[in-house]
């Protein structure tokens, strides 16, 4: 099991247990949490690659190497968090937002869409964004709030094809990529939060947390009580 509190029910229960150490968890909706848990699932799947050979020393090291630049590199985002903070400012008098992505943007968007549920109350649901033509685009009208994530280079293309979709409809989209593709995304997207750029297998980790900080200013904004979530 990979648990964050020593004793918890899971850890005595479990035969063997990998701690997260991420400090005492405040609310339901933490997200530090996530962040370590996904560290250790990393860590847990390069283990296993090396062992299995399915992955070649230089790759490995590789990923090593980066995943160990990834607190600096939550660090860059934190020192720009002002801007989510600007855009949730924006934002967060919408009824609904949409949260679409491809392939690992996707898993993330469902984060996302969580986070906003959990702690703004605002309905917020997630999309593969390939499949948002089967009853999803409907749903998009004037000012409607879509967050495209883009940060998956092999379908930057075809995600930001999706973000045309969505405006022709009338919808307002902030986008998150990484950085070196920031000036592509800006030339389809309302706003654009960029993250710097990783191995594409880590991207999970930095990409999660703008989303996070956005969900925590948009509830900021609307008064609510983010370290108690309500039910």
């Amino acid at each position: 099991s990979i648990v964050n509190v020593v004793g918890s029910t899971i850890a005595r229960e479990s035969d063997d247990v990998l701690y997260t150490w991420a400090g005492p968890e405040i609310a339901v909706a933490t997200t530090k949490a996530f962040s370590t848990q996904l560290a250790v699932v990393y860590l847990i799947g390069l283990y296993c690659a090396d062992l299995l050979g399915t992955l070649d020393r230089a790759n490995y090291d590789a990923i090593l190497a980066e995943l160990q630049r990834i607190p600096d590199k939550l660090q860059e985002i934190l020192e720009n968090r002002e801007d989510i903070q600007y855009f949730a400012s924006l934002y967060f008098n919408r009824p609904s937002m949409f949260f679409i992505g491809r392939n690992t943007d996707y898993a993330v968007a469902l984060e996302g869409a969580l986070k906003m549920k959990e702690i703004s109350y605002i309905h917020a649901e997630s999309y593969a964004a390939g499949e948002l033509k089967h009853g999803t685009i409907s749903l998009i009208e004037d000012g409607t709030l879509v967050v495209a994530l883009g940060t998956y280079a092999r379908l930057f293309d075809k995600a930001m094809s999706n973000v045309v979709e969505v405006k022709s409809r009338g919808a307002d989209v902030l986008g998150l990529t990484v950085a070196s593709r920031a000036a592509d995304m800006a030339k389809t997207v309302d706003h654009v939060i960029p993250v710097p750029d990783t191995h594409p297998v880590l991207l999970p980790v930095l990409d999660v947390v703008p989303m996070q900080l956005f969900a925590y200013y948009v509830a900021l904004q609307r008064g609510c009580d983010i370290d108690k979530p309500r039910n």
